[in-house]
């Protein structure tokens, strides 16, 4: 079982930037691709970016590319989320997920309780 605590986020101002962090339980943390979803309210979650185990592949969804970065540091077992220029539309909860497979990443085995991030106009 895989525990992911996400931390980090808060109210910022449009064309601001942000970072989110998620700290995983797992000790074999680079077997797991991770990744980040977000959910807007009224909206469904939608995957936002992730990365591979060994960090060496990552994949964005088209609304945050050039925006957004995805990092991982396998000594403290944490995965970032780097999110420049906000927008009020990047609003959401935004959840740390763990995949056994970046291909898989689409369908995470595990999930963080989310963090909330505002961004105002």
């Amino acid at each position: 079982q895989v525990q992911l605590v996400e931390s980090g986020g808060g109210l910022v101002q449009a064309g601001g930037s942000l970072r989110v962090s998620c700290t995983a339980s797992e000790r074999t943390f680079t077997n797991y691709a991770m990744g980040w979803f977000r959910q807007a309210p009224g909206k469904e979650r939608e995957f936002v970016v992730g990365i591979s185990g060994s960090g060496s592949s990552t994949r964005y969804s088209d609304s945050v590319k050039g925006r957004f970065t995805i990092s991982r540091d396998s000594a403290k077992n944490t995965v970032y989320l780097q999110m420049n220029s906000l927008q009020p539309e990047d609003t959401a909860v935004y959840y740390c997920a763990a995949a056994a497979f970046i291909a898989h990443i689409g369908r995470p085995a595990y999930w963080g309780q989310g963090t909330q991030v505002t961004v105002a106009s």
